[in-house]
């Protein structure tokens, strides 16, 4: 689970671990880690944390490998590290913010991915899911360095799911318009419309898409910000 510490991660690892999971925690700190673990109630043997720089090719390898070494085996990868940034013209957007994006959604993927696949191909079963948005594929004004960090990440998970046909790993996508993680839909006095998906709605769609039954389900974008 890369991102752990987000508001999205951590309901994912703690649906993950509810559903009788072992959960492999991935981020930056250390300490929000083992802190994470320690809400999740999990005994050790059903936990490891490693704090790591995603972008880092050589950092993510060696966070995955001693996440696969502590559980015997690796079967899903979740990447949810989030990150915007947006609200300037194409013609005035600085490149260090298109870099940031793409080290955020892209190679954090690619690292992620290069590092995990191996593990899921040699046993026979796996599952691998980004989170997106509708922007990496109807971009809208002023975001292009969204876009095109989203839009790469979604075209890279894309090419995998084809490369792993037949294998036992799927590769799927879902899209968020927006992570409603104050539940503002839910609290809003009239209803608001769905603008927002809550963490737990997200993290549902991605427990099935990590399930048996969603087996035959890869090379997908799944949308999930439907009422706006």
């Amino acid at each position: 689970m890369a991102g752990a510490t987000g508001a999205l991660g951590r309901t994912v690892a703690r649906d993950f671990a509810a559903a009788g999971a072992s959960v492999g925690l991935l981020g930056s700190r250390l300490e929000g880690l083992t802190a994470l673990a320690a809400e999740l109630d999990l005994p050790p043997d059903r936990w490891h944390a490693e704090a790591a720089d995603l972008t880092d090719g050589a950092a993510a390898r060696a966070a995955v490998d001693a996440i696969a070494a502590r559980f015997g085996a690796l079967h899903v990868v979740v990447n949810a590290v989030g990150g915007y940034a947006g609200g300037t013209p194409v013609t005035e957007v600085d490149p260090a913010e298109i870099t940031g994006m793409l080290d955020q959604h892209l190679w954090t993927t690619f690292n992620l991915a290069r590092a995990a696949t191996p593990h899921l191909v040699a046993a026979g079963w796996g599952r691998i899911v980004g989170v997106s948005t509708p922007i990496a594929t109807t971009p809208a004004a002023k975001m292009a360095a969204y876009a095109a960090g989203k839009a790469a990440q979604e075209a890279l998970l894309m090419t995998l799911a084809k490369e792993l046909a037949g294998t036992g790993v799927t590769v799927n996508v879902v899209q968020v318009r927006k992570i409603d993680k104050d539940h503002e839909r839910e609290h809003a006095q009239p209803p608001k419309p769905a603008a927002g998906t809550t963490p737990e709605e997200i993290a549902a769609a991605i427990l099935y898409l990590c399930s048996e039954e969603a087996g035959i389900v890869s090379g997908a974008r799944i949308p999930l910000f439907g009422g706006t």
